[in-house]
């Protein structure tokens, strides 16, 4: 069984800073993706940026030189350091592993950047 654990999140003021990591326990193979992914109300649930096991990410558009992702292989655990925040990032924000043909999800940590 796979449980994804998320914590940080929170309410910051536009142009602040908020760091969110995600811990993933159970039988994981070593090889795999994680990430984070956000849902904003009455949006659909978009890519933020995603790691690989060899250290290889990616970004959405609209995060980039903004928000940096990181992970520790050995604690799997992944990072999302977030900088420069804007309103606009205001969204649940989502932890995600990918494992062969394996998704599985955190619970959820809110973050709000107000104006």
């Amino acid at each position: 069984q796979v449980q994804l654990v998320e914590s940080g999140g929170g309410l910051v003021q536009a142009g602040g800073s908020l760091s969110l990591s995600c811990a993933a326990s159970g039988s994981i193979f070593s090889i795999n993706t994680m990430g984070w992914y956000r849902q904003a109300p009455g949006k659909q649930r978009e890519l933020v940026a995603k790691i690989t096991s060899g250290g290889s990410t990616n970004y959405a558009d609209s995060v980039k030189g903004r928000f940096t992702i990181s992970r520790d292989n050995a604690k799997n655990t992944v990072y999302l350091q977030m900088n420069s925040l804007k309103p606009e990032d205001t969204a649940v924000y989502y932890c995600n592993l990918l494992v062969v043909l394996n998704t599985y999800w955190g619970q959820g940590t809110q973050v709000t950047v107000s104006s």
